[in-house]
């Protein structure tokens, strides 16, 4: 968990910074008298929670709390006060509490029990799965060399799938098709099994595959894909699908055409 605390106060700072730590003992702190500097490191962290002097000069903590819900959208806004009558203003910003600076601690002890967010909402996911052109598989930032082709294959009929089971058979059918002995291919599909979860548990990422007897899926919500986004945001997805997808797999014609037909609708 990583905690915010500005102030524009160098000693209440101080204190603020100390007593979120005691309170917090396993967080990570970071504490700024600059609210621009502020911002600048919560560009480069994952921000769960940020306690914000409502007297801040340089940016005002209602437009340092409305930067920081862009970045992180579940980011827990707690405003430091003197005055009761900014808790309205702080509510607009569907802050998750707001203190005044003579509040006793136990009162923060609550609103770090009762966050508006649950904590960990705000970290970026390490597996990112691109689909529109060539599918490649990414962790931290780098391409992921499987042992096998067909082993990033099955990745990327499992992240077609959306999150679906798909059953071995279903695997077979559409990496091979109708080409030889199902009972060789089903061996070596075994193989192909072994050599994911191997790549996976190496990578510390065995969660995002969801498995289940003869069958396996992707957890959908547990990595970053421009598919997922932009099936859910179209047209305000980060992401951007130009008419290519999975360019290398035969069996992605059935989703490519359906990408298809949801662009051509977006001119309508």
């Amino acid at each position: 968990m990583t905690i915010l605390c500005v102030q524009n106060n160098s000693k209440k700072l101080a204190a603020l910074a100390d007593t979120v730590s005691r309170l917090s003992p396993d967080a990570e702190i970071l504490r700024f008298a600059d609210s621009p500097k502020a911002l600048a490191a919560a560009r480069e962290h994952g921000i769960d929670i940020a306690f914000l002097d409502m007297g801040l000069q340089e940016l005002a903590a209602r437009d340092l709390g409305q930067y920081l819900k862009d970045l992180y959208p579940f980011v827990n806004l707690i405003f430091l006060t003197g005055r009761r009558q900014d808790a309205y203003e702080a509510m607009q910003l569907r802050a998750s509490g707001c203190l005044l600076y003579s509040s006793p601690e136990e009162d923060m002890r609550r609103e770090l029990k009762e966050l508006r967010y649950p904590v960990g909402q705000n970290r970026p996911k390490r597996a990112f799965a691109q689909t529109f052109g060539n599918f490649e598989f990414f962790v931290d930032g780098r391409s992921v060399a499987f042992k096998y082709s067909r082993t990033k294959e099955i990745l990327a009929l499992l992240i077609n799938n959306r999150g679906a089971q798909t059953t071995n058979g279903e695997i077979i059918a559409s990496l091979w098709e109708d080409d030889g002995d199902p009972e060789k291919k089903s061996s070596y599909l075994s193989n192909l099994r072994q050599d994911l979860n191997n790549t996976l548990t190496r990578l510390k990422l065995t969660d995002i595959i969801v498995k289940q007897r003869g069958s396996m899926a992707v957890a959908a919500d547990r990595i970053e894909c421009d598919l997922f986004d932009w099936l859910i945001n179209r047209q305000r997805s980060r992401y951007q699908y130009l008419g290519d997808y999975m360019n290398q797999y035969s069996w992605a014609e059935y989703m490519h055409a359906e990408l298809d037909e949801i662009s051509y609708s977006f001119e309508e």
